[in-house]
């Protein structure tokens, strides 16, 4: 995977995808700009990957059908890119989904079928072979990772002299594609991941040179549902390794109170998966220099919402 399938990847959706802004937020101490990726159609950056990677299917096959497992934003994507290039798709989500998101891949016309969230991996495959669909995998596929890399091309292009890229980690496809970004265009330029405390297998696995696996019991009670993953893929980990200088984590109180503040003075919803680069770069904003923070999705649930900024200021 290089800069060159990024740049392709780029061409290939530009027509699909918002090319979001890039906010400086006056309100924080520090140097710190937000890229509100919240503001895609589907309220997140995982459209990017989805529309590169169903956009470099072969016709014939993608006629079938799609299918990919998600507990949300992902299977938004695909739904939503599957819709937009007239194929079906199937979305394998978790019994723990926050209903927001099932509501919404559904309102696309994808057709939903949940599992325990054991049961993702097994169903996918049980219904790829059953029907013959292609799987777009959430984060562990080159097409996948370079679209998600797209957004790097935009902050780069936006603005000089970036000292730090701080980037939520799930299963990683976000943070390769940027890395491989800021790598090749920006090689000063620090690309630091973030997870909650709660689901910090990329910090263990950088630190440990191998994968390391969480259990998914672990990951589940952390309010940043996006970033549940017990394990980085097998593709995204090497490029973590050879673009990534560090991950650091955060608390769920943290998070919470990142998204207050993104609500309250950015003027941005983000869900707690996409609060967590605000809320690294609040805990320490001295540490990282001039800051671009990825506000990576908006889907929160408005009862989640309520509760965060019922929070004390």
């Amino acid at each position: 995977m290089t800069i060159g399938d990024v740049v392709a990847a780029r061409t290939r959706i530009a027509g699909d995808v918002v090319r979001t802004p890039l906010l400086q937020a006056t309100w924080a101490p520090g140097d710190l700009w937000l890229k509100a990726e919240n503001l895609q159609p589907i309220g997140a950056f995982k459209l990017r990957g989805a529309l590169n990677a169903i956009g470099r299917c072969d016709p014939q096959v993608r006629a079938r059908g799609v299918l990919t497992h998600s507990s949300g934003n992902h299977g938004q994507a695909v739904a939503w890119a599957a819709r937009a290039a007239g194929v079906p798709a199937v979305i394998v989500m978790p019994r723990s989904a926050t209903e927001v998101k099932v509501a919404a891949t559904r309102a696309l016309g994808a057709e939903i079928v949940t599992v325990a969230a054991d049961g993702r991996d097994l169903t996918t495959a049980e219904l790829r072979a059953r029907r013959g669909l292609t799987v777009i995998p959430p984060y562990d596929h080159v097409d996948v990772i370079a679209g998600q890399g797209t957004l790097a091309i935009e902050i780069l292009d936006d603005l000089a002299d970036i000292d730090t890229v701080l980037v939520p980690v799930g299963g990683g496809g976000l943070i390769s594609g940027v890395g491989v970004v800021v790598r090749a265009r920006s090689p000063r330029t620090r690309v630091v991941g973030v997870e909650p405390e709660l689901a910090a297998d990329a910090r263990d696995s950088l630190a440990n040179r191998r994968r390391v696996e969480w259990d998914a019991e672990v990951t589940s009670r952390t309010v940043a549902d996006g970033t549940r993953a017990s394990v980085l893929g097998e593709v995204t980990f090497p490029l973590i390794q050879a673009t990534v200088d560090e991950i650091v984590t955060v608390s769920e109180d943290q998070i919470l109170d990142a998204v207050a503040t993104l609500a309250r003075r950015g003027h941005l919803v983000a869900e707690p998966s996409g609060a967590l680069s605000t809320a690294a770069y609040l805990a320490d904003p001295h540490r990282y220099g001039r800051t671009v923070a990825i506000v990576s999705g908006g889907n929160i649930d408005p009862a989640l919402l309520s509760r965060a900024l019922a929070r004390s200021p």
